[in-house]
């Protein structure tokens, strides 16, 4: 008969990495990951590495434009730079998509865009108050299709980015 333990495992003793994932690596993924400014400290802690190697690579990934950081205050704070992710995302679909597809999908985006703004008689999503209803249901639903217009003038600029990218042999211009 086994011992029963209640007690969790420790963190400090659970693998958080695939054993000879660098440390370049676990610093990318955990920057990555953060969601609002961050110490270097912070970010070594869950990258289990000192926090002098984390600068060292967080310095490497602002210069990339991977992460931004701010070095205003103490101790210095780093963010993943969200410009960076929809580049990225922009690159895959580039990669993904013809051009003649990403135009497609453009206007069906933008057709999506017009219906939000007829039913909501807007043209901008903050313009729209999801608390002049009179239930909680409807509020939840309106407050829905206002996200989902959100999504859809993300996904517009999204794909417009796509289709600069593949127009142009992957960059923003003609080369």
């Amino acid at each position: 008969m086994t011992e029963f333990d209640p007690a969790p495992e420790s963190p400090a003793t659970e693998r958080r990495w695939q054993q000879g994932e660098d440390t370049f690596s676990r610093v990318y993924d955990v920057a990555m990951g953060i969601t609002s400014p961050t110490p270097a400290a912070e970010i070594a802690d869950v990258a289990d590495c000192s926090p002098n190697a984390a600068k060292k690579h967080l310095d490497r990934l602002a210069k990339m434009g991977i992460v931004s950081v701010n070095r205003d205050g103490r101790p210095v704070q780093y963010e993943r730079n969200e410009g960076y992710l929809e580049w990225q995302d922009a690159s895959r679909i580039a990669d993904e998509l013809t051009v003649e597809e990403i135009i497609d999908r453009v206007s069906e985006l933008e057709e999506e865009r017009a219906d939000y703004e007829d039913e909501f008689d807007a043209t901008d999503p903050t313009a729209v108050s999801g608390y002049d209803q009179d239930s909680h249901e409807a509020i939840h639903d309106r407050m829905t299709a206002v996200s989902e217009w959100r999504g859809v003038i993300r996904d517009i600029r999204l794909y417009e980015l796509a289709r600069q990218l593949a127009e142009n042999d992957g960059h923003l211009i003609p080369a």
